[in-house]
């Protein structure tokens, strides 16, 4: 082929929407075919919300530790006569 036709063939998204077939990617092939004989069941849009854990804190008091803690540095420093300047 001379760089003429090479010029001439240009492969460009315009074209590859133009085509005539798509062919499925190999993930869609391989779900309908494992969904061929055993279809999925449906699912809920959201999940059911997991329980967080054993921590029973709730966001107040969470909030009241660490405003607490600031607390409790501010005062220290000054106690202590921290000056940063």
């Amino acid at each position: 082929m001379s760089e003429r036709d090479e010029e001439k063939r240009e492969f460009d998204i315009g074209w590859a929407d133009a085509a005539e077939h798509k062919e499925p990617s190999a993930r869609a092939r391989m779900l309908a075919a494992r969904w061929k004989d055993d279809p999925p069941g449906p699912v809920p849009f959201r999940g059911e919300p997991e329980y967080r854990g054993s921590s029973g804190r709730s966001s107040w008091v969470s909030t009241a530790v660490v405003l607490g803690c600031v607390a409790a540095v501010i005062v220290l420093l000054g106690y202590t006569g921290f000056r940063p300047y």
